[in-house]
């Protein structure tokens, strides 16, 4: 079973799951990771998690856009199937496909592949 990933939403973008610009690394840091050793630059993997269905045609779009990006960024990839999981499926299942970065939501129905690949090089 996997662990309920925390939705998050920011306010005055809709429909693109909340920009992520101006946030600092303290609302960005997940389990203790916040992307800098001492002393050192950032040295993490990130992982971007596609949450989808099958059948979902918006899905497929978004998958070629996040394996693209991930494969040039060198970030971690994995997707979860929303039908396999009651708590994915009662927290996203309006705005599939959605995009987490490192557990945070990153975007839903589309993927801009700019702002994604701007992301994970933040």
């Amino acid at each position: 079973m996997t662990p309920l990933l925390r939705r998050t939403k920011k306010a005055g973008h809709a429909g693109d799951g909340g920009a992520r610009d101006g946030e600092n690394g303290a609302e960005r840091a997940r389990d203790g990771e916040n992307g800098a050793e001492a002393g050192g630059a950032a040295s993490r993997v990130r992982r971007v998690t596609l949450i989808s269905k099958p059948g979902c045609h918006l899905c497929d779009d978004a998958r070629a856009v996040v394996e693209r990006v991930c494969a040039q960024t060198g970030a971690d990839f994995e997707e979860k199937d929303i039908t396999g999981d009651e708590a994915l499926r009662d927290a996203y299942w309006e705005q599939i496909p959605v995009v987490l970065v490192d557990g945070e939501q990153h975007t839903f129905w589309r993927v801009d592949e700019g702002r994604l690949r701007r992301e994970l090089a933040s």
